[in-house]
């Protein structure tokens, strides 16, 4: 009998998922290659597809001190945009876990909260900016709040999905034993959803930078999204391009870095999977 090759569910080797990940990534950059050289080819005063050469002169431009201000481009919108990230995804998580732990276990607050979640949600936080900016005005308040607001309604929707798919008979064995409401909540129904509430985070990474980006383009003096559109109106692509592969590095860094502590303080989630 023909032996069927089993793909799906397969546990992949250290080494072949690390060469499966480069894949891509090497791909996109020969393509890049290519088609920056077939038009510099045509036209070598090109600047929408900037070649080699002039990707590492926008990188020593943006690694260079500031003749007038002394910092360095790349460092200083770093330190800045990644501050208001964590104050913004810090502010989101806790308006988040507050909210999706009172809609998942309890019934009567999940009445009252998750339409409102769910109505919240629905609601494009871009859209929001301009109120934003008119109540706190362009400080870095107004960032924080429009980070907090466009994760905040989705996770806490998906920690009052958790909550509530803690198998009933685990809540209702723990008040059999003598377990008090506080003593459920805190230490049989959040350990179980802790595992997707990291992964929840982990989606929310995407839409946070969106909003930050978004924010820092509107109104800010410094940071990777206020970079950006400075540098668009020169139409300078070679530092553009740069600075989009950081913010995806850092991205990555992120989402791996919180998939491992999830690995470390979680190992019983990671029984079962098949990848």
């Amino acid at each position: 009998m023909r032996r069927t090759r089993k793909l799906i569910g397969t546990p992949l080797s250290a080494a072949r998922r690390v060469a499966l990940g480069v894949l891509p990534f090497a791909v996109v950059l020969v393509l890049y290659v290519y088609f920056s050289h077939q038009r510099h080819a045509e036209n070598p005063l090109d600047r929408l597809m900037p070649n080699l050469g002039q990707l590492w002169d926008g990188l020593r431009e943006i690694g260079t001190a500031d003749k007038r201000t002394g910092e360095i481009w790349l460092l200083a919108d770093t330190r800045a945009s990644l501050g208001r990230l964590a104050q913004g995804m810090g502010a989101g998580l806790a308006i988040a876990v507050v909210l999706g732990l009172l809609a998942g276990i309890f019934s009567h607050a999940g009445a009252v909260i998750s339409p409102l979640v769910t109505a919240l949600a629905k609601v494009p936080p871009l859209a929001l900016l301009p109120i934003i900016f008119i109540f706190l005005g362009v400080e870095e308040s107004s960032k924080v709040v429009i980070i907090a607001l466009g994760i905040a309604p989705t996770l806490a929707g998906d920690i009052a999905l958790a909550g509530r798919a803690v198998p009933r008979n685990t809540v209702v064995k723990a008040y059999t034993l003598g377990a008090s409401t506080p003593e459920v909540a805190l230490k049989v129904v959040l350990p179980q959803i802790l595992p997707r509430m990291l992964d929840s985070i982990r989606l929310t990474i995407g839409p946070a930078w969106i909003f930050l980006i978004a924010a820092e383009a509107i109104s800010a003096e410094s940071g990777l999204g206020y970079r950006i559109y400075v540098v668009q109106r020169q139409l300078a692509m070679n530092v553009i391009l740069p600075y989009v592969v950081w913010i995806a590095l850092i991205g990555l860094v992120m989402d791996y870095g919180l998939a491992a502590i999830g690995r470390w303080a979680f190992p019983w989630a990671e029984e079962g999977k098949g990848n």
